[in-house]
């Protein structure tokens, strides 16, 4: 037998389209897979987790009928900006490029069609954008979205692109309500693009300083001394039983020591717990950057960490 690595995704899930008889009535259909795929990259452009060979792909694929089009690319848009921000990223470069001067397939009508969707979603959404003459790819328009690292460079994170080419060479089709067999719109979109590359923009940009949905380390539990290490165990257990990702420091360091630790491990919350907040089964927490104090039951410290994740 011989076996193949896969450069892109789209046809598996066009297979899968293609298994039985599709109705208009089950349009949209909606394939999303996280596949590795890979591509022979000069290795003058390799670039850490930035350029890669071989990467991993949160792609998915909208099949759709032409009168359903304009509403799922402004659901992609939308869905993109919210995915985006929930990582600290709200500055990005948005482009829409259209028809290439010369190698193309589909018509001039539908690529139209689709450059159109494709501005109004964001006209819609009162987003500002580039236009991209000529840079669309051979089988359709697209939008692409950049981000920028710590350096200011600009990197490739989100496209959504039209393909005319795909359903066409596959032989995609739907019954219409008319009883005709009619061929379906396809919109290609990765979010993340390279989930390496997003990663390597995200760590440069925070400097490993993460949400704290993302942050490795969430809280830290501080005794100030020996004499408070059972409770502090305690309100530790409890903690991870509602599955926060926390540590406890029981060295025997000075209380000084312990926060400059946790401000160097960037950990987001630190619930400190000395002889009174022992007794009365409270804890002092303290945000990372900030001098500020809060002391509040263990329930209500809980609950005031619980929420910020889950807002995020």
């Amino acid at each position: 037998d011989e076996y193949f690595i896969k450069p892109m995704n789209c046809p598996f899930h066009i297979q899968v389209y293609k298994a039985k008889t599709r109705s208009y009535r089950d349009l949209p259909i909606k394939y999303a897979e996280l596949g590795t795929v890979y591509r022979y990259e000069l290795s003058g452009v390799l670039h850490g987790l930035m350029r890669v060979r071989g990467f991993t792909q949160d792609d998915a694929h909208i099949i759709c009928t032409p009168e359903q089009l304009n509403e799922e690319i402004m659901k992609l848009v939308q869905f993109s900006f919210d995915y985006i921000r929930k990582f600290g990223f709200n500055e990005f470069e948005i482009c829409v490029a259209n028809k290439p001067k010369d190698k193309y397939v589909g018509d001039i009508a539908m690529w139209e069609e689709a450059t159109n969707a494709l501005k109004y979603a964001l006209d819609a959404l009162n987003v500002e954008y580039s236009l991209d003459e000529g840079g669309g790819a051979f089988y359709g328009p697209k939008i692409d979205i950049k981000i920028r690292d710590a350096l200011n460079r600009s990197w490739q994170c989100t496209t959504i692109q039209f393909d005319f080419n795909l359903s066409e060479r596959f032989n995609m089709e739907y019954i219409s309500s008319d009883n005709a067999k009619k061929r379906p719109y396809m919109i290609h979109r990765a979010i993340m693009g390279s989930l390496e590359r997003f990663v390597g923009v995200l760590i440069e940009n925070t400097v490993g300083d993460f949400p704290v949905w993302l942050a490795p380390v969430q809280a830290i539990v501080i005794p100030i001394s020996e004499n408070q290490n059972e409770v502090a165990e305690e309100f530790y257990q409890r903690l991870k039983k509602r599955s926060i990702r926390v540590e406890l420091n029981r060295k025997s360091d000075t209380m000084g020591a312990k926060i400059r630790e946790a401000e160097l491990m960037k950990t987001p919350y630190m619930f400190i717990i000395g002889e009174r907040e022992a007794q009365d089964k409270k804890v002092s927490i303290r945000r990372r950057k900030s001098n500020d104090k809060v002391v509040c039951t263990w329930d209500e410290a809980i609950t005031i960490l619980e929420t910020e994740i889950v807002k995020q």
